[in-house]
């Protein structure tokens, strides 16, 4: 909770300048800049990793310690009117999760850390209101599929031998919201968004009464994206 609170408060730091732009009477920045059929732009951000696990019988839980990774990214926007935006916005997404399984005593055994670079491929409607003055709040919302660059999945050794396998390819939904600032030379966007796998992540072990996976009927990814993009 303390890394979240953290996150928004440099998301609002990042933010004052364009908060000017919410005076009653402002000069109106990029006047056109919605009006082309196709916009481009960049993304940079940061994110936060959960996975929600399905249990096959009642145990204790599989704890994770999540950390902070990074995103970068590219955006293509077709406009479909003045609300209405499709968005494709490929990106390289890194992050690590530590593991901590109940009933061991050793250390070695206990912990799994699984580090994870995704190359993600969302398709977004993006839902905006009106603009006033020099801002715009928009919804933004779709699916995506993501490419897990370090699951492991080929790998022949299971957590027996150390290595916590996972599939390569996870499919997800999205949901979000932010507010485009128009400064005076370019689109800023503060934004912030979940992501939910919709498929199951889990490559379980050998043997079906692993310690480590025999107990998983399945896992899914939770994201915390809060991106903050340049157009």
């Amino acid at each position: 909770m303390k890394k979240i609170v953290v996150a928004l408060i440099v998301l609002t730091c990042l933010s004052q300048s364009a908060m000017a732009q919410f005076n009653e009477d402002p000069i109106i920045n990029l006047e056109n800049e919605d009006e082309p059929l196709l916009n481009w732009g960049y993304f940079l951000g940061f994110n936060q990793y959960d996975f929600k696990f399905d249990y096959k019988n009642d145990a204790k839980h599989i704890l994770v310690d999540k950390s902070f990774g990074f995103n970068v990214g590219l955006i293509g926007e077709l406009r479909l009117n003045e609300f209405l935006d499709v968005r494709l916005e490929p990106g390289l997404l890194y992050n690590s999760r530590t593991l901590g399984f109940p009933g061991f005593t050793e250390e070695s055994d206990a912990i799994r850390e699984v580090k994870s670079t995704y190359i993600n491929f969302p398709l977004l409607l993006k839902a905006s209101a009106k603009r006033l003055g020099n801002w715009k709040p928009f919804l933004i919302g779709g699916a995506s599929i993501s490419m897990n660059l370090g699951s492991n999945e080929d790998s022949l050794d299971d957590n027996s031998a150390g290595t916590f396998r996972m599939k390569k390819m996870v499919y997800n939904y999205e949901l979000g919201f932010g507010i485009d600032f128009y400064l005076e030379y370019f689109k800023f966007t503060p934004s912030i968004r979940g992501v939910f796998a919709i498929s199951d992540e889990l490559v379980p072990d050998n043997d079906p009464d692993s310690p480590w996976t025999g107990n998983l009927a399945g896992m899914r990814t939770r994201g915390l994206f809060i991106n903050f993009t340049f157009e």
